[in-house]
């Protein structure tokens, strides 16, 4: 086996070059002797250093890369973090540490999250990591995360999973974008609209005043007439015991009428927030026509129900949803009271509708709206009304667009027009 060795030779002008010699032994008889090959390897030499060279920038260019790419996430005015297949977290940029207070070291450690969102808001990205993981799938979420001075902002989250070529995710790219200001903002909207909402049924009621009072007289004056018939039948020389008793009912049962309709009265007044519920859309309408009765007879308007037998249930909040009912009933007795030539009739209809909502309709013959009102009347402060605020229809959409429902107008093939809202059915 020959031997090589890497030596520099010298050309005749004084120039050194880089040889490489082969040592073979050849036996003779007598002995072994040594053959040497001398090989000008300038060129290997050469191609070598290129090479290595080119490692060198190559490895300089991902180095250099890797720099600018993360003063590019850096830059990012977002909070941008990698996570592991299993979710370790693996790396966060400078404003993620800048603004929670965590070091490199701690935003890599496993309870780095936790330390972080707000408790409520953890329960949640928990359940929605591990539906993405059955799932391969992008979520995102709105959550609480607690910056290095104590105080809890809202962030927008999203997370996105990169896959190798059979489909298994590799990593977790996400980030999370300051949405407190909006939260703020749509909180001071609801706010907003909810005192509007607010001053409009109390506007209404006011409205309403007297058809109120007069609806409330009534069981009143039941109550008065049948004491005095009680107190008769039991102050006479033989007490009529039965017919006392039976007035006594009486009494019982105008006093809960009368009960039923101030609680009406007081809910629809009330400015409280309550929770959406299981209802009955029948009866939901029912206790606002209650409430509206005397107005409707006051305009010599004809009511006339149509309510779907075995309405599904609905999810909503009860004093919202009547608020809506009674502004587009006394609109409707509005639109007609101009009317003088043909009879004046107020439908109010229940139905299942498609899209697992239950819809509601009340239908005037009117004066009815032309093209450009049709287009405008649920803008806000937009009326066709002398006195009117331009709040009622935009506000009752608004209630119904938060309950995932729509509301609109179509004008009837007659006289007036049709106003439909959707409720989304009940589940449970």
């Amino acid at each position: 086996m020959g031997t090589g060795l890497e030596l520099y030779g010298r050309r005749k002008d004084g120039d050194e070059f880089p040889v490489e010699i082969m040592l073979s032994p050849v036996g003779t008889a007598d002995g072994p002797i040594f053959i040497s090959v001398v090989r000008d390897v300038s060129e290997k030499k050469r191609a070598e250093q290129a090479l290595r060279q080119s490692e060198q920038q190559l490895r300089d260019r991902e180095e250099q890369a890797g720099r600018d790419l993360r003063q590019i996430i850096d830059a990012i005015p977002q909070q941008v973090f990698v996570f592991g297949a299993d979710w370790s977290p693996l790396f966060a940029n400078r404003r993620e540490l800048e603004y929670t207070g965590l070091t490199p070291q701690e935003a890599q450690s496993k309870d780095a999250i936790a330390k972080i969102f707000h408790p409520e808001d953890l329960k949640k990205l928990e359940v929605l990591r591990e539906r993405s993981l059955s799932a391969s799938a992008s979520f995102e979420m709105e959550a609480r995360i607690r910056g290095k001075d104590g105080q809890y902002r809202w962030f927008l989250i999203r997370d996105n999973p990169v896959r190798d070529d059979q489909g298994r995710v590799l990593r977790w790219y996400g980030t999370r974008t300051d949405i407190e200001d909006r939260k703020r903002s749509e909180e001071a909207l609801r706010q907003a609209q909810a005192d509007l909402a607010h001053v409009t049924r109390i506007t209404t009621m006011g409205e309403l005043a007297s058809s109120i009072a007069h609806e409330v007289n009534q069981p009143i004056s039941g109550v008065v007439l049948n004491a005095n018939t009680c107190l008769r039948w039991l102050d006479g020389d033989s007490p009529n015991l039965n017919e006392a008793r039976e007035a006594a009912r009486r009494i019982v049962r105008d006093g809960k009428r009368a009960s039923e309709m101030i609680n009406a009265i007081r809910a629809l007044v009330r400015k409280t927030v309550t929770a959406k519920g299981r209802l009955d859309m029948n009866e939901t309408v029912r206790e606002v026509l209650d409430l509206a009765q005397n107005e409707v007879l006051k305009n010599h308007v004809t009511l006339r129900t149509e309510f779907a037998d075995n309405l599904s249930p609905v999810l909503g909040d009860r004093v919202q949803l009547q608020q809506v009912v009674l502004n587009l009933i006394m609109n409707g007795v509005e639109a007609m009271s101009t009317v003088g030539e043909r009879r004046r009739e107020l439908i109010i209809r229940t139905q299942d509708d498609e899209a697992d909502q239950v819809r509601v309709t009340v239908q005037d013959t009117g004066i009815g709206l032309d093209p450009q009102s049709m287009e405008r009347i649920f803008d806000a402060f937009y009326t066709t009304k002398s006195g009117g605020m331009g709040m009622g229809l935009s506000i009752s959409r608004s209630i119904v667009d938060n309950h995932g429902g729509r509301l609109w107008a179509v004008p009837n093939d007659g006289p007036g027009t049709a106003f439909h809202f959707t409720v989304p059915k009940y589940h449970q």
